[in-house]
C-alpha cells in the first residue's frame, strides 16, 4: 500500500548527538531496464550517446536547491524509453552525426516531457508512473505542481545556452504547444461536440511537438539543410501524432500491470480520444446520449456496455488504422535522407509502434 502521507519536510532528528535535517528521498525506483526486442537495433546506433544523456538527465537535480533536489531526481530517475532524445540522436546520425549539442537538446527535451507526465498525473489522478508512485502520490498535488514547474523552467533555462535564438525559440514555442494542448484538451473535456480536426489540434500540440523538435532541431543542430530540417520536422509530427492515437487505444485495451501505468483514466475524466470520436460518429442518436451520459459519471465504464452502444470493435480498429497512416506519413518523410543505418533505425522505430498497434488490435 502507498503511503500518501510520505512528504519530505525538514525534521530535527538525533544522530551522533546532534540534530541532523532530512531531505527528500532520493531513492531511484526501479525500472525496466530491458529493451523490446524490435528497438535493439534502433537504440544500440545510439546506446552510447543515451548512457550520456542519461547521465546527463540524472545530473540535473544538481542544478537546484538541495531542498529541491530529491524531488527532481526522483522524477528524472522514473526512466523510460528516453524516446525524444532517442530521436534527436538517430536523426542526427541521419543528418551527418550527432554533436554535443543535440545531446543537451535531447536532455531539454526529455526534461519538459518530463514536466507535462508530473502535471497530466495531477489532473489524470494516476498513482502510477513506470511502475512507481506518481509523483502526486507521494508529496501530494500542491508541491507536484511546482515540481513540473520547475522542470519547464529549468530546461527553459538550458535551453538558452544554445548560441543564437533560433533553437530556444522553436523549443520555447513547443512547450508552449505542450501546455496550451493540455489546456485546449481541458477545455473541451465532456463536450460531445468536439470535431476530429479539433483533436488532432489537441494531439499534435500536446504530444507531436515534443516529437518534431527533436528530430527537426536536431537536423538543425547538425547542419542539414532546410529540405531535410522540414522532412525531419513532418517525420517527428506524424510519428507523435501515431503514438497519442496508440496511447488513446491503450488506455482501452491495455493491461495496467504490464504496461506500468494507471490506464483507464481517459473515460473518467471526459478525455474523448479518437476510438471514442470514431465510436461517437458511428452511433445513433439515442446511443450517442447513452454514451455521453454514461462518462458524466465518472466512473469507468466496461468494455461490454461500450460495446452494447455501437461498433466498439470497429471504432479500435478505424483508430489503429489512422495511426498507421500516420507512420506511413513518417516513412515517407525520411525519403529525403541518404541510406544509412540512422534512417534504417529512424523506420525502425514506426515498425516498432506498427507492431504495438497489432497487439491492440487483438
Amino acid at each position: 500500500m502507498i503511503d500518501t502521507e510520505q512528504t519530505p519536510t525538514t525534521i530535527a532528528c538525533e544522530k551522533n548527538h546532534k540534530l541532523a535535517v532530512m531531505t527528500p528521498p532520493i531513492a531511484t525506483p526501479s525500472s525496466e531496464t530491458s529493451l523490446p526486442e524490435e528497438l535493439v537495433f534502433p537504440f544500440a546506433l545510439v546506446a552510447d550517446q543515451l548512457v550520456g544523456v542519461e547521465e546527463a538527465i540524472l545530473a540535473q537535480a544538481n542544478a537546484f536547491d538541495p531542498g529541491v533536489a530529491g524531488y527532481v531526481e526522483y522524477v528524472c530517475g522514473t526512466s523510460g524509453k528516453r524516446i525524444r532524445p532517442a530521436l534527436a540522436l538517430l536523426a542526427g546520425g541521419a543528418c551527418g552525426g550527432a554533436n554535443a549539442e543535440v545531446l543537451k537538446l535531447g536532455v531539454i527535451l526529455e526534461m519538459i516531457h518530463l514536466a507535462s507526465l508530473v502535471h497530466d498525473d495531477i489532473m489524470d489522478g494516476a498513482t502510477i508512473r513506470r511502475k512507481a508512485p506518481t509523483a502526486s502520490v507521494k508529496w501530494g498535488n500542491a508541491l507536484s505542481v511546482l515540481l513540473g514547474d520547475c522542470l519547464f523552467a529549468h530546461a527553459l533555462e538550458l535551453a538558452s545556452t544554445f548560441e543564437g535564438n533560433h533553437v530556444s525559440r522553436k523549443i520555447a514555442r513547443a512547450s508552449n504547444d505542450v501546455c496550451s494542448g493540455e489546456i485546449l484538451q481541458t477545455q473541451r473535456r465532456f463536450d460531445f461536440n468536439l470535431s476530429l480536426p479539433e483533436y488532432f489540434k489537441i494531439i499534435r500540440m500536446k504530444t507531436a511537438a515534443l516529437f518534431a523538435s527533436a528530430t527537426e532541431l536536431s537536423a538543425h543542430l547538425c547542419g542539414a539543410s532546410e529540405e531535410v530540417q522540414a522532412a525531419m520536422q513532418s517525420y517527428g509530427e506524424a510519428l507523435g501524432t501515431a503514438y497519442q492515437i496508440y496511447d488513446d487505444v491503450l488506455d482501452l485495451v491495455g493491461d495496467e500491470s504490464k504496461i506500468g501505468k494507471t490506464l483507464g483514466t481517459d473515460l473518467i475524466k471526459g478525455k474523448l480520444t479518437l476510438p471514442i470520436l470514431y465510436l461517437r460518429d458511428m452511433a445513433s442518436e439515442s446511443q450517442k446520449q447513452k454514451l455521453n451520459k454514461l462518462m458524466l459519471q465518472h466512473e469507468p465504464i466496461e468494455v461490454n456496455v461500450l460495446a452494447g452502444i455501437a461498433d466498439y470493435e470497429g471504432a479500435i480498429e478505424q483508430a489503429i488504422g489512422t495511426a498507421r497512416d500516420y507512420l506511413n506519413q513518417a516513412r515517407s518523410s525520411l525519403l529525403v535522407l541518404p541510406e544509412s543505418d540512422y534512417r534504417v533505425a529512424l523506420e525502425g522505430i514506426t515498425k516498432y509502434l506498427d507492431r504495438l498497434l497489432d497487439k491492440c488490435g487483438k
